[in-house]
């Protein structure tokens, strides 16, 4: 017993010591990788990342591997396995596809086989919207509903949503804390290897942030690096001018790198409005009845169907519309300056020189930018 008594204060002695040594090394604090955006040149210089959820190298691989992971559905069978690439097509500017064999006509329909209400938008340079997401922007930054205010809070709509992913976030979560390496990787972009549902939302995000399409043929031109020919410079004149085919006040130009301002409008589609999902349903506002989001041109060759409902299956079918077939109301953006004359009325040349142009748009390498595929190994040897 008396030796007992004199080892047990002998050794905390020890540890008091050991642990108080001015020589031990401190635990060093977790420090992801920093992930640096390179905005191309012309580009706006504001990017939206929230404070909550900076930009990592570690994060944006981790969303990378959740984005092509079919178990994001939170089921394992082959035949409902469903991501955000599911639908999300990289050769496709990340729209479904037109000639998409599971979804003909680029009519998406989630796993309970219900289509979505609106057709997709494609996911290009969306780190600097800020002016809502979705078709009506039902997710915007001042929404009161904090869950329903960024991409982060895209993620978590199609994930739920019945007729998408259909999952339930903590099944989802419980089945990538069972993978394999994948409790690592959350542990490497934030700090702890638990798996929660606000981690996966925020690494996705920050992959998505990284999808930059800013080398098309037309930027190149910009840059000094080619030349556009005679029918594409004509059809660029009438895509920026009133006279000629007035695109650039909902799509931009030179001025706006982005081809689309963010924002939403009533471009004289209809004359009835019944869709319970336009920017109306949103603001209350009368001015919003039948408005949408007027989309990215980038890649818009690759973005088939076109307009929230899929009714134009071509861009000679949008263009002929914009000339021909405008509809008036009394919710016709104001900004649609032709549409007491149905519209721009171009010749058949001006047509063709306009398609041309807007196809010096096309990005090959967005399209086929192996930083944004599906990775060819997961943590866990996933296909």
């Amino acid at each position: 017993m008396l030796r007992l008594k004199v080892i047990v204060p002998v050794f905390l002695l020890l540890s008091v010591l050991f642990w108080g040594c001015p020589n031990s090394k401190p635990v060093e604090p977790y420090q992801p990788t920093p992930y640096t955006i390179d905005i191309p040149k012309g580009f706006p210089t504001r990017l939206n990342i929230p404070k909550d959820n900076p930009m990592t190298v570690e994060g944006v691989e981790l969303g990378r591997y959740l984005f092509y992971d079919g178990r994001l559905s939170g089921r394992t069978q082959p035949d409902s396995l469903m991501s955000c690439s599911t639908c999300h097509v990289q050769s496709s500017s990340f729209e479904a596809g037109i000639n998409n064999p599971r979804f003909p006509g680029g009519i998406v329909k989630g796993l309970n086989g219900v289509a979505t209400h609106h057709v997709m938008l494609p996911m290009i340079n969306l780190v600097w919207n800020f002016s809502g997401y979705g078709w009506n922007g039902y997710i915007w930054p001042e929404n009161p509903n904090p869950n329903l205010r960024n991409i982060e809070d895209m993620v978590y709509a199609a994930v739920t949503a019945k007729n998408e992913i259909d999952g339930d976030t903590t099944r989802i979560k419980n089945l990538f804390q069972s993978i394999k390496g994948y409790p690592e990787l959350f542990g490497r972009a934030f700090g702890s290897d638990k798996v929660t549902f606000k981690n996966i939302e925020k690494a996705i995000a920050q992959f998505v942030r990284t999808l930059i399409s800013a080398n098309s043929k037309f930027d190149k031109y910009l840059r000094g690096e080619e030349q556009l020919n005679q029918s594409e410079l004509h059809g660029y004149v009438l895509f920026t001018t009133e006279q000629g085919a007035d695109c650039f006040h909902c799509h931009g130009g030179a001025g706006n790198p982005l081809f689309t301002t963010h924002l939403f409008y009533n471009n004289g589609k209809d004359t009835v409005f019944t869709d319970p999902m336009d920017r109306y349903a949103i603001t209350g506002k009368e001015r919003d009845i039948g408005a949408y989001k007027a989309t990215t041109l980038r890649n818009i060759e690759f973005q088939a169907p076109y307009m929230h409902d899929g009714r134009f299956k071509t861009l000679e079918e949008v263009i002929d519309f914009y000339s021909e077939g405008l509809h008036n109301s009394p919710y016709v953006n104001p900004l649609m300056h032709h549409v007491a004359d149905g519209g721009v009325h171009l010749t058949p040349t001006e047509k063709t020189d306009l398609i041309n142009f807007i196809k010096t748009l096309r990005d090959d390498s967005f399209l086929t930018n192996p930083a944004f595929s599906k990775p060819d190994k997961f943590p866990d040897d996933y296909k």
